[in-house]
């Protein structure tokens, strides 16, 4: 079922990048912004069809976290780049992230592969994301006088970004020292 539906809208989501990033490079906000709430969209629409189907799988976990991720990170890191967002949100995402992800290979290279479940922090966290992102490039392209809600929003993903990080760590932390005890040598 590796080319279930699910699947192929996470996959979508991914090819929508290189777009999403091309607009905004050419300040295209207003069609960056619609084709962002598109992908936007196509997050909650997988998840829902893989789950009301029964149609999960462990590709499709992996797709949809690669997919998310590299949508926002790259989104931000346009932003950041162009100046839009302050530097330290910017470096906070992006270090969760790769945090993350590097902690899903290192459990991999060590033999302890982890299961694939989003916290209820990080789906606040990326919806949190979403959010800001969307509501810049809406700002952006549409409204100029409502720069100050950015700010607030920059916020509030900086606090939930350090939170689900943290969250993530030790979630991780506890898991990779239960395996080690367990598999601990005599």
């Amino acid at each position: 079922m590796a080319l279930s539906l699910p699947n192929l809208i996470s996959m979508t989501r991914l090819l929508l990048v290189p777009l999403i990033v091309s607009l905004m490079l050419g300040k295209d906000y207003e069609l960056a912004f619609a084709v962002f709430v598109i992908a936007g969209l196509s997050d909650a629409i997988d998840g829902y069809i893989a789950r009301r189907f029964d149609m999960r799988t462990t590709l499709g976990a992996y797709l949809d976290a690669i997919a998310d991720k590299a949508l926002l990170v790259s989104v931000y890191v346009t932003l950041g780049v162009q100046g839009q967002f302050a530097q330290l949100v910017v470096t906070l995402v992006v270090a969760r992230d790769l945090m993350i992800v590097g902690a899903v290979i290192l459990s991999w290279v060590i033999g302890h592969p982890l299961k694939i479940a989003p916290l209820m922090l990080s789906k606040i966290n990326t919806a949190a994301q979403i959010l800001l992102a969307a509501l810049l490039l809406a700002v952006l392209g549409f409204l100029p006088e409502w720069d100050a809600a950015t700010v607030w929003g920059q916020w509030i993903v900086g606090v939930t970004t350090v939170l689900s990080g943290a969250a993530y760590f030790l979630a991780w932390f506890a898991s990779v020292s239960a395996w080690e005890s367990a598999n601990a040598r005599p």
